[in-house]
C-alpha cells in the first residue's frame, strides 16, 4: 500500500525550506521513524522520517527543490520488502559497452540533474550505489578529477550544487548557493544596520574574582549539580540583573510603539556546523546557575547534532555573545533584531593594571554593549554595561547554590 510523505509542518514564521539532502533512494528499504531527507529552513533543517517500514517508492521533490509546509514529498510502499536487483540488471562494465546510456543505468535523481548540467553521461560515471546506481557522489568525482579546460560547468549549475572552475591562470574559484541559514543570518543583520541607530560602549573587567571563586567551588558545584561550571552562567546573571535596572535595554520596538518585556528570555550565541545560531534561554531570572549551565550545554549539543527546533532559536529579549572563544580581543557585536541590545564578551588576558597606586598583573576581558540608540540612551548603556562589571567583580552577589 502506498503511503504519503509529505514535509513536516512549517510554523508560521517559516515560509518555505529547501531539501538539502536525500538518505534514500528510490528501491531502497526503509525503517519505521529513519531518517529519508533533510529539509532546511532559513532557522533549522527538518528530518523526515518513514512513517512506516516499507520501500521507498519514489521522490517527488529531489535536491535543492523549494518544498511548502505539508507538501508531497515521496511515496512508500508500506510493507513492502526490497528485492535483490537481477542479473541482467547489473550494471554493465564501461569496457564492454562503451555505449551506455542515462536509459541503461539506474541514476538517482540528484546525480541525473548534475549530469545533464555538466553534459556527461552514464558512460563516463562508475555508479558506487546499490546495483551500480550512480549517485550524485559519482557525479562530483567525475566533475573534480575532469582536467581544468574541460571543467567549465553552465552558469544554472551554480544555483544547485558547488562547481569548480578555473581560469587561463589555472587559479581556481568555487561557486556554491548561499545556505538558507546563511541568508538569513545576512538578511537580519542588515535589517539590524539599516533600521537601528546602533552604537556600542565598551569597558573591561576583572575577571580574577569570578576565576577565583570557580576554582574553589568548581568541583562541589559539580558533584552537587552534576554540571561543569563555566564563566557563561555568571555574565548570564549579572546581565539580567543589570535588564532590571535598566528595563529599556530588555525592550524592543514594534512600529510607533516600545514593548517592556516583563520577563528575561536571553538568546546565547553558539556556533554550529551550519554556522552562527542563537538559541534562547527561557525565563532566566527564575534559573539557577547550575540549571543556566545545563541548559546551555543541552542548547549546545543540539546546535552540534543539528537537531534544534523553532522553539530553540525564537523569540528572545537579549543576547549574549562571546567570540573570546575564537581569540577575539575585541569587537562591535550587531544586535538581533528586534532586541535592543547584545553583550559582546572576549578574549581573557592577563595585562599590567593599576590598582591601589601600584601595578599588577590581572585577567581582564573587553566587554562590548551594542544598542540601539532609538530607544536606549548612552547613559543607560553605560550604566548597564557598569552594573555588569561591578557583579563580576564581586561575584558573591551571585548565588552558586553549592
Amino acid at each position: 500500500m502506498a503511503i504519503d510523505v509529505n514535509v513536516p509542518s512549517f510554523p508560521e514564521s517559516v515560509a518555505d525550506g529547501s531539501v538539502i539532502a536525500w538518505h534514500k533512494q528510490p528501491g531502497d528499504p526503509v525503517s519505521r521513524d529513519e531518517v529519508l531527507a533533510e529539509i532546511e529552513t532559513d532557522k533549522v533543517v527538518f528530518e523526515v522520517p518513514a512513517p512506516e517500514d516499507g520501500v521507498l517508492l519514489e521522490i517527488l521533490e529531489n535536491e535543492g527543490a523549494t518544498v511548502l509546509s505539508q507538501q508531497l514529498l515521496a511515496r512508500i510502499d508500506a510493507g513492502a520488502v526490497a528485492s535483490k536487483p537481477a542479473a541482467s540488471e547489473a550494471p554493465v562494465p564501461a569496457v564492454e559497452d562503451k555505449a551506455a546510456t542515462a536509459a541503461d543505468v539506474a541514476i538517482a535523481p540528484a546525480a541525473r540533474k548534475l549530469m545533464a548540467e555538466q553534459g556527461l553521461d552514464a558512460a563516463q560515471v562508475s555508479g558506487s550505489g546499490k546495483g551500480g546506481r550512480i549517485l550524485k557522489e559519482d557525479v562530483l568525482k567525475v566533475i573534480d578529477s575532469a582536467p581544468a579546460t574541460k571543467s567549465a560547468a553552465p552558469a544554472k549549475a551554480a544555483l544547485a550544487t558547488p562547481v569548480v572552475t578555473d581560469n587561463l591562470e589555472g587559479r581556481p574559484e568555487k561557486r556554491v548557493p548561499m545556505s538558507r541559514l546563511r541568508a538569513r543570518v545576512a538578511e537580519r543583520l542588515l535589517e539590524a544596520q539599516h533600521n537601528a541607530a546602533m552604537l556600542t560602549t565598551f569597558n573591561e573587567v576583572n575577571m580574577k574574582p569570578v576565576m577565583e571563586l570557580r576554582a574553589r567551588h568548581r568541583d562541589a558545584f559539580e558533584k552537587a549539580h552534576d554540571v561543569r561550571l563555566g564563566f557563561m552562567s555568571f555574565f548570564v546573571k549579572a546581565a539580567v540583573e543589570a535588564l532590571k535596572q535598566i528595563p529599556a535595554i530588555n525592550a524592543s520596538i514594534e512600529g510607533t510603539d516600545v514593548i517592556y518585556h516583563g520577563f528575561y528570555d536571553i538568546g546565547i550565541a553558539v556556533s554550529s556546523p551550519r554556522g552562527l545560531v542563537v538559541p534562547v534561554l527561557r525565563d532566566v531570572d527564575q534559573m539557577s546557575m547550575a540549571e543556566i549551565e545545563a541548559k546551555i550545554r543541552e542548547l549546545a549539543q543540539k546546535a552540534q547534532n543539528k537537531s534544534l527546533s523553532i522553539e530553540d532559536i525564537s523569540g528572545g529579549t537579549f543576547t549574549i555573545t562571546n567570540g573570546g572563544v575564537f581569540g577575539s580581543m575585541l569587537s562591535t557585536p550587531i544586535i538581533n533584531p528586534p532586541q535592543s541590545g547584545i553583550l559582546g564578551m572576549h578574549n581573557i588576558q592577563d595585562r599590567a593594571m593599576v590598582v591601589n597606586g601600584e601595578v599588577v598583573v590581572l585577567p581582564m576581558m573587553y566587554l562590548a554593549h551594542s544598542y540601539d540608540h532609538r530607544l536606549i540612551d548612552g547613559k543607560e548603556a553605560v550604566q548597564f554595561l557598569v552594573k555588569i562589571k561591578q557583579m563580576l567583580e564581586d561575584p558573591a552577589r551571585i548565588l552558586l547554590e553549592v
